[in-house]
């Protein structure tokens, strides 16, 4: 399929998607990638590489937005952000490399998986959340940022839940 638009009906399914997505991601604080793309990928039918392109274009708004709130309303860790961000857009640069130097219909079976895997890892962790945990600061943060940015940009998705999952997981406050 072709992200080609000839009339005004066949952007529907993206907008229901951007729309579902933001959602999802206003209620959880992530996941907007991990959701449209799973939508975009398994019911429309955009080859992978669309996807993810497409769900990051619209991300510099969306994710724009929300982090220019939280830095309004000095709610960001600077350091826990700049151990992240560089190791992230190196992972993610070898994350798009990596997805755009493969065939859509290799890495369709792939993306899917990994974005199940994903969804049942947030269902469980919402299910078995602990909200009395004492909290520490950050110990791994390169590598997941590197990984995180990585998975975001070959599976359309995933920071959220990656990066910011495995900082609940390591107590992070």
């Amino acid at each position: 399929m072709s992200l080609h638009i000839e009339t005004i009906y066949e952007i529907i399914p993206f907008v229901a998607a951007g729309f579902f997505a933001q959602l999802i991601d206003g209620a959880l604080g992530m996941a907007f990638g991990v959701i449209s793309s799973t939508i975009l990928v398994a019911i429309v039918g955009v080859n992978p590489k669309q996807a993810s392109a497409s769900i990051h274009l619209v991300e510099l708004f969306t994710t724009g937005a929300s982090g220019i709130s939280h830095a309004l309303h000095k709610n960001v860790d600077w350091k826990l952000f700049a151990s992240l961000a560089i190791p992230g857009v190196i992972g993610g640069v070898l994350g798009a490399y990596v997805l755009s130097s493969i065939d859509a219909k290799v890495a369709k079976p792939f993306v899917m998986t990994y974005l199940a895997c994903i969804g049942v890892y947030l269902l469980y962790r919402a299910i078995h959340f602990d909200d009395k945990k004492e909290f520490a600061k950050a110990k791994v943060t390169a590598p997941l940022g590197l990984l995180g940015g990585f998975l975001d940009a070959a599976g359309g998705g995933g920071w959220g839940p990656v990066v910011t999952s495995n900082l609940l997981i390591q107590n992070t406050d």
